[in-house]
């Protein structure tokens, strides 16, 4: 069964940049969806990028130009680069997979999810 792994939290101060990842069980994960959601203290969860199996990327409009995903089949991961963070930005941030849909960017369409992992910005 398919596991997934975050990691690359941490505190980082306004402006500064972070590389998340999501390292799965299973060699399938490539042929998934993959996205990112992340979900901030008293705030629903929200989609923040994505990408599809054959490498297409789909973003919110709020991280358009700071954030890119990636995906390494060889390693079977995939990477989120997070540039000029922003203190709304701040957020616990889950990696997740969908093995039934495209490009989807609805949380209840994924079927695999990571721990989650904290991104603090602050001065």
């Amino acid at each position: 069964q398919l596991q997934l792994v975050d990691s690359g939290g941490g505190l980082v101060q306004p402006g500064g940049s972070l590389r998340l990842s999501c390292a799965a069980s299973v060699r399938t994960f490539k042929y998934s969806a993959v996205a990112w959601f992340r979900q901030a203290p008293g705030k629903e969860r929200e989609f923040v990028i994505g990408v599809t199996w054959s490498g297409g990327t789909f973003y919110a409009d709020s991280v358009k130009g700071r954030f890119t995903i990636s995906r390494d089949n060889a390693e079977n991961a995939v990477h989120l680069q997070t540039n000029n963070l922003k203190p709304e930005d701040t957020a616990i941030y889950s990696c997740a997979a969908s093995t039934g849909f495209f490009n989807t960017r609805r949380d209840r369409d994924y079927d695999y999810w990571g721990q989650g992992t904290q991104v603090t910005v602050s001065p």
